[in-house]
Order: C-alpha cells, then structure tokens, then sequence
C-alpha cells in the first residue's frame, strides 16, 4: 500500500482517540523548543537507519551535497504540520513532498521502497515524537506516565495530520515503545546515510555552503568537539554500537551530568525567564503568540 489514494483512503480511521495538538499541548510546548538542539541530530540519523528511508534521502535528496540545505528545506513544514490548526497546517503538502520518493533497494534481495509506504513513513514520524520524548526527560525534566501517555496522543492527532495511513499507529504509550523497541532492536541497520550523517563524529563537520572557509576555520576547533559530544551522546546505545561511534565509560558520565545540570530547577526558572525568541524556533514562537498563550 505505497500510492497516495490508497493512504488517502485510511487516513480518516479511529480519530478520536488523539488528544488535541494546541497551546495547551505537550508537544507544543517541547517540539519547538529550543533545547532540542541539545540532543544533535538522533532523529534524522535513526531515521536514515530504515534501509527503505536511508536509500530514499540517498536517491532523491541533496542530503550528501549540501546536509544543511536538505535539514532547512524539511523542517519548517513539519513545524507547520505541528503548530498549525487541525484545519490549516502543512500536513499534507509535507505528504505531497514524497509522493515520487520511490525506487528500487540495491542489493540481491532488491525490492521497490516508496516514502508513503506506512511503515517507512511512520518510522520517520515516530522519530520525532520519540525525539520529543527523550529531550524532556533529558534535558527538561524526568516525564511522568501520565505525560509519555498525553504526548504519545497528541502525536496521533499530529500524525493524522499528514493524510496518510494511521492503520500502524501504536494503540497507546506502551505499544509504541514496544514498536520503537522492535525497530530498534531488529529492522534498523547502519545505512550509508546514517553513516554519512554522523560522520563528522571522528572526521569534523563539514563547511556549510554559506560560511566564509576562513571562519569556518576558526570556528570549527571549537563546533566540532561540541558536536561530537550532543551527537554521540545523545544517540541510543544501540544505534551507537551499529554506527560505530566512539563512547566510553567517562563520556557516559559526562553527558549524564550535563543532562542533570540542564533538569535542575534553576537552570529550569532560568530557562523560562528567557525572551520567547531565545527559548522557541519562530514558527513556534509565532504560533503561541497567535493562540495569546506564553507557555
């Protein structure tokens, strides 16, 4: 089921049981915060660890000529999708994005791959809320049941939002945690797209396009171990050994008292004392400013 009438078809099953996604949402008040810069880029590169993803960036996308530009051509129509309302957002014009993201997988086995199919395009989705999951409890604040239960709902509405098939979303909390454990533990593999993308780990980033090679120069003895550090440390241990990315035990220790640093209360009343625009991307920023909502 990869065709876009076929998605369209089941779009429309068990809506009701998705919270609603607003300024008085969890994911809201986490997806566009800023502090989700602090866990690198974990959901793009497991994503890219989905063989029928990871081959669809590589075959149609400029991710391998220019990352920086592919990163900042996707993600502000997700941030629409989200911060949109249930009847204007970006939803479906990110599903027309994929409609010809299709291929043939390499390799003996073959097989075609398309991005609508629902299993590849929930996986990518999944990485997201799973994203937000993670930053909250890391970097926030150690989440409760209740919490992991209301944003796994509230992704349903988010998810439902894109028009495409919801027949593979999870039940509830538990039965995606059990999917995100049967991804991770047996369907992902170390794609050369994951690879690529967190290569920079023991090679050094590469120059973004608009930077002068001069400051590049100056700037990257000090991005790069910074880099390195948010991008290792926040991928799940097993995506880590798969990727082969360098950790120890003392690095272990490090970045567990960097999280706990950011969850203590006054880093936390100090973090919300914050201008909306340093603690929000803009298009969250604007969003909570047209609800009248400060969060």
């Amino acid at each position: 089921m990869t065709e876009l009438a076929d998605a369209e078809a089941l779009s429309g099953e068990g809506r009701a049981d998705g919270l609603p996604l607003d300024a008085d949402s969890l994911i809201w008040r986490w997806f566009g915060d800023n502090r989700m810069y602090l866990i690198g880029p974990r959901p793009a590169v497991l994503q890219n660890m989905l063989a029928e993803l990871g081959q669809g960036v590589a075959d149609h996308s400029v991710f391998f000529a220019d990352t920086a530009a592919r990163i900042k051509r996707s993600m502000p129509p997700i941030f629409g999708t989200v911060y949109g309302s249930e009847d204007d957002n970006a939803g479906t014009r990110v599903r027309d994005f994929h409609t010809g993201i299709k291929g043939e997988m390499p390799g003996p086995d073959g097989g075609r791959y398309h991005a609508l199919n629902p299993e590849t395009y929930f996986w990518a989705h999944a990485t997201f809320v799973e994203a937000v999951l993670y930053m909250a409890d890391t970097f926030v604040r150690r989440l409760s049941d209740a919490e992991r239960e209301q944003i796994y709902s509230e992704s349903k509405t988010w998810y439902r939002r894109y028009g495409v098939s919801d027949r593979i979303l999870p039940a509830d909390y538990a039965a995606f945690t059990a999917y995100w454990d049967h991804m991770m533990d047996t369907v992902l593999v170390p794609h050369r797209t994951a690879i690529y993308g967190v290569g920079y780990v023991t090679k050094g980033f590469p120059k973004p396009k608009a930077v002068h090679p001069l400051a590049w120069k100056i700037i990257a003895p000090l991005f790069n171990p910074v880099a390195a550090f948010l991008t290792t440390g926040g991928m799940p241990p097993r995506a880590r050994a798969m990727l082969n990315l360098p950790w120890t035990e003392k690095q272990e220790r490090r970045y567990q008292r960097f999280a706990a640093l950011w969850r203590t209360p006054t880093v936390n009343r100090i973090w919300d004392r914050l201008p909306m625009s340093a603690r929000y991307t803009p298009i969250a920023k604007r969003a909570y400013a047209d609800a009248g909502v400060t969060p």
